[in-house]
């Protein structure tokens, strides 16, 4: 059903961009701001990788400097039938992972040190199926061909504020038309790709829910992840928030709604998807209660002090060694995940 309604918001980009052809009247402005917008969009695609990553500050790992970490993916990408793509650490407190790369062979994806410290094994093994899910199903290809559409669409835009006035534009409905163009096309387009964004999070959860085949491992990893992005702020999303729809869920403050400018379905709706999915799964695992404001003491909770810190800061000393107690270093007596 996501991959059907996918194609849809495709056919609607596409033809909402004949459209505005059609009321600027002119065949040539439409082809010129046509390829000015898809060789934009062609750099990013290849190029699109290394700037998320270097505007995330993030860093590659691998088995020797991430053991745990690196094992999840690997051992993902093997069930999801994928290449191992390239694995990276981000040095921020936020709770929040994505994924990037033009195809499988050529994948990234990352992890937050906020998203290692405050979940357990089982739900970054589910939020790390999530970003393969998105590998798999070559979502980076989906969203350029959309905001290669919707760059189009908003050039012509500009164009017809120009050219809109022409006696040789064969535009039908006059300024009306000219205004639609300028104004109302682009908006809509915006929509058109927001709408696009929020579809294929949907169909990388399932999919992702499909690898770990424990749906409820990432319910309760969306609930832990958005309750941080929601008190954790994320200053280098917020410097550039283009990129905010890779992540798993929104890192901007301000963005909580389900609506049509958001980029992300609300947390609370993809988790009552996954309590759904698992119930056809028949599984028995405990339901996710609905989210609730954070008390005092979550909002009080420690800050991440495990042995991610080296990897992102190998400027600064190790400490000496700490007990481990589990995977990701955490204090045994602070919260836990209900998978731990």
């Amino acid at each position: 059903m996501n991959t059907l309604r996918t194609a849809m918001l495709l056919a609607a980009m596409t033809a909402l961009f004949m459209g505005v052809g059609f009321l600027i009247g002119g065949s040539g402005g439409m082809m010129i701001a046509l390829l000015i917008a898809a060789a934009t969009n062609l750099f990013s695609y290849w190029n699109a990788d290394k700037m998320v990553l270097s505007m995330n500050r993030a860093v590659e790992v691998d088995e020797k400097n991430a053991p745990e970490y690196y094992a999840i993916v690997q051992t993902l990408a093997k069930q999801a039938g994928l290449p191992m793509p390239k694995t990276y650490l981000i040095d921020n407190p936020q709770p929040n992972a994505f994924a990037t790369g033009r195809n499988p062979e050529n994948a990234a994806v990352a992890a937050s040190t906020g998203l290692l410290q405050r979940l357990s094994h089982e739900e970054v093994s589910a939020v790390m199926a999530h970003e393969l899910a998105h590998v798999q199903h070559r979502d980076t290809l989906t969203m350029t061909i959309v905001a290669t559409l919707a760059g189009a669409i908003s050039m012509l835009g500009n164009f017809a504020f120009f050219f809109g006035g022409s006696r040789d534009n064969n535009n039908p409905f006059g300024f009306v038309g000219v205004l639609v163009a300028m104004l109302v096309a682009p908006f809509a387009a915006m929509i058109v790709q927001m709408a696009v964004s929020r579809t294929r999070e949907y169909e990388a959860d399932r999919r992702g829910a499909e690898i770990t085949g424990h749906p409820l491992w990432l319910a309760s990893a969306l609930d832990k992840i958005a309750r941080g992005a929601e008190r954790i702020p994320n200053p280098d999303a917020e410097r550039n928030p283009a990129m905010a729809h890779l992540f798993i869920v929104n890192p901007l403050s301000g963005e909580r709604m389900d609506s049509l400018f958001s980029t992300h379905p609300s947390a609370d709706n993809r988790i009552a998807a996954l309590q759904a999915m698992a119930r056809e799964m028949g599984g028995s695992e405990t339901q996710i209660p609905p989210r609730q404001a954070p008390s005092p003491r979550q909002a009080d909770e420690e800050q991440p002090s495990g042995p991610w810190d080296q990897v992102a800061r190998p400027e600064q000393p190790a400490e000496p060694a700490k007990p481990k107690t589990n995977p990701w270093g955490r204090n045994p007596t602070g919260p836990k995940g209900r998978w731990s």
